[in-house]
Formats: structure tokens, C-alpha cells, sequence
């Protein structure tokens, strides 16, 4: 007997996610995990935890390398570069990272 392996590009694996926030997760799986944690939730090995950043925190710190006004730093470094060229990916990462810690809040 032959088997046949189906497949298609209309189902990458997401399921009944937000196109969005997958688009997030693969910015923030081949970007951000160099210094945050896997599971965004956690601390990584330089970054702090950032489940649920804020789309204001995100645009300051990701492209200019700076933090928004009032805004009180989790560490005491300026470690991350800004990195301009992310700019038009923050609405993704803000929706990966909203999903990320509502994730993390089910028991």
C-alpha cells in the first residue's frame, strides 16, 4: 500500500490563530530569542520577560531604542541595539505578545 502526504499552503500549522500574532511569533522566534526567553513570558539569558509589552513600548525600544515617556525599565541596561528595520513588524509582534500572555494567564 502507497501512502500520500497532502499538503498546502493555506494551512501553516495556526489553526484558528491571528494571522497577525503567527506573524509575530516568526519575527519574534528568529529575532528576539537571541537575548529574550522562547516563551516571551519568561526572562531570557540578557532580555527581560515581555509578554504583553504594549504597542508604545514596543515601537520606542524596538526601532529607537529608547523607552517611552514614564516608562520604568524591568533592568538597568541599554544592551538592545535599536532596530529600525522591524518597524512595520510591530503590530505583529504586539499581537503575538498579547497572545503570549493571555496564554500564560490560563490556568
Amino acid at each position: 500500500m502507497v501512502g500520500a502526504l497532502a499538503c498546502s499552503d493555506a494551512d501553516d500549522g495556526a489553526g484558528d490563530r491571528d494571522p497577525l500574532a503567527v506573524r509575530g511569533e516568526r519575527v519574534y522566534l528568529n529575532v528576539c530569542v537571541a537575548c529574550h526567553h522562547g516563551d516571551p513570558a519568561e526572562v531570557g539569558s540578557v532580555g527581560p520577560a515581555i509578554a504583553g509589552s504594549s504597542r508604545e513600548l514596543l515601537e520606542a525600544k524596538v526601532v529607537r531604542g529608547e523607552y517611552p515617556p514614564g516608562y520604568t525599565p524591568k533592568r538597568e541596561t541599554a544592551a538592545m541595539p535599536p532596530q529600525a528595520y522591524l518597524a512595520d513588524q510591530i503590530d505583529a509582534l504586539e499581537a503575538y505578545l498579547a497572545e503570549a500572555a493571555e496564554t500564560d494567564a490560563t490556568p
